[in-house]
């Protein structure tokens, strides 16, 4: 099996608040470290009351804080929204603070709605120069050259990792052009899936930072005592996706009996689709579905998103995970 990672969503439950979804994620990093999970990642979403992880370098530096090895990152920054020398800052004073434990993912895409992007202050066309701004962030981060100008300070030297996340063919260009790591978000966007690792094996140029592609590849799994404790735990994410189709996408929300009578025939298709990437159910069946899904995308690593309701339940997913992975 290759080695497996976390992308924490931090949550925030149905009936609590911020504050509670960041401790639960603090304890859920400290289980990480215990059982082995090689890195621990956060995602930059804004203007979503169920997701508490927008200002994404603060968490980091929470769950660093707390812990002592593990690698923790961003799945990803979202670099369109920022200016590339204040994320080198960011990640520079992480690396300082942290050393070699940070890791800096890179998305496109705004991790928001339109009227949200406005309120961030940003062009919705910045999207356009990610690639020009992934380079400079480089830059800022690298070596500092003789008469620089613009320094990151704390950033410059650090060399901190940096990786492209993607759901579709252009990241996977890019990372292969920048001989990035690749990290393809195959847990909600799985259709290119196939297709961008290919692109992003077969257009791998070596670089400073990585000499043979490496691709990790998003997964979610949820895993309980059986397949029937587990399918119900699912649920919760089910009505997540559920909600995000209908535009009113709210607080986590605890796990139901019948799934069936929460969604229509519509929304059951399209956010099974944009689920299809799942593995749910007791040890041997995750099991199972590891060995299925890592010889289908040869995955160098994988990224695991356990989305339960109750941390508790959230911890348990990953011990069996890591039995039965052998993490």
């Amino acid at each position: 099996m290759p080695p497996f990672s976390i992308l924490d969503l931090v949550p925030v439950p149905q009936g609590a608040g911020p504050a509670d979804a960041l401790r639960h994620s603090l304890e859920l990093a400290r289980a990480a470290e215990r059982l082995g999970y090689t890195r621990y990642w956060v995602a930059e979403h804004h203007n979503m009351t169920g997701i508490a992880s927008a200002a994404t370098s603060v968490v980091i530096g929470y769950l660093a804080a707390g812990t002592s090895t593990l690698r923790l990152g961003s799945g990803g920054v979202m670099l369109p929204n920022h200016s590339p020398l204040v994320i080198a800052e960011q990640f520079g004073t992480l690396e300082a603070l942290y050393p070699g434990r940070i890791d800096l993912g890179l998305g496109r895409a705004p991790g928001t709605d339109q009227l949200t992007l406005r309120s961030l202050r940003r062009d919705p066309r910045a999207a356009d120069g990610f690639a020009d701004d992934v380079q400079e962030l480089q830059m800022l981060l690298g070596p500092v050259r003789p008469g620089q100008a613009v320094q990151a300070v704390p950033g410059g030297g650090t060399n901190v990792p940096l990786w492209i996340l993607g759901s579709s063919l252009y990241g996977a260009q890019l990372a292969a052009a920048l001989g990035l790591p690749y990290a393809f978000a195959s847990h909600f966007a799985p259709d290119a899936l196939d297709d961008a690792l290919a692109v992003y094996r077969r257009q791998f140029k070596p670089s400073a930072q990585l000499a043979r592609p490496h691709a990790m590849v998003g997964l979610n799994v949820v895993a309980a005592e059986s397949d029937e404790a587990a399918r119900r735990l699912f649920t919760s994410q089910q009505q997540a996706f559920a909600n995000l189709l209908r535009g009113r996408p709210g607080p986590f929300q605890p796990p139901i009996d019948d799934i069936e009578r929460y969604w229509s025939p519509a929304e059951k298709h399209q956010a099974s689709r944009m689920l299809a990437c799942s593995i749910v159910g007791s040890g041997e069946t995750v099991r199972r579905g590891l060995a299925r899904f890592v010889e289908h995308t040869g995955a160098d690593e994988l990224m695991v998103v356990s989305a339960i309701f109750d941390p508790a339940a959230r911890i348990r997913s990953y011990e069996i995970l890591a039995e039965v992975g052998g993490v």
